[in-house]
């Protein structure tokens, strides 16, 4: 089940131009036909590895840009892959690096896709719902 997501106040301008720059690249992945949509998000995730890791609170403040940077133009909400994967961006953009979790649950059957400081602190975790059914990180960017 999807949960909306009203999107918080505007980001200050340096963290608002590499959340939009980083929407823009996830939603150009979304538009690949499906077969290569989880190579590509994987590859780009990995290109970011070399980089100095973040601090969670660096890397909550360019998730929450990321959700208030949806463009209006885009028709519906961004998925979790989408805004997961403009999180990763958005912190290489600004030279820190954060990792791309996907995972998965069981009953009820599930997707969704986060993002993890350095040391651990799930960031975009806490909107797939169910508490007592935690996610199974499945990959795991290095």
């Amino acid at each position: 089940m999807t949960e909306m997501i009203h999107a918080p106040a505007a980001p200050p301008w340096r963290r608002r131009i590499p959340a939009t720059l980083a929407v823009l690249a996830a939603l150009s992945v979304k538009l690949l036909p499906s077969r290569w949509r989880g190579r590509a998000r994987i590859h780009l995730a990995r290109c970011c590895s070399w980089l100095p890791a973040a601090s969670p609170q660096h890397v909550r403040g360019l998730y929450d840009a990321v959700v208030a940077c949806q463009p209006a133009w885009w028709p519906g909400q961004i998925d979790c892959k989408e805004r997961a994967l403009a999180t990763v961006l958005a912190t290489a953009l600004t030279g820190r690096r954060c990792h791309l979790v996907m995972g998965a649950r069981c009953l009820p059957d599930a997707f969704h896709a986060w993002v993890a400081a350095a040391d651990g602190t799930q960031i975009g975790a806490e909107e797939g719902g169910g508490s007592d059914h935690p996610w199974e990180p499945v990959y795991i960017s290095p």
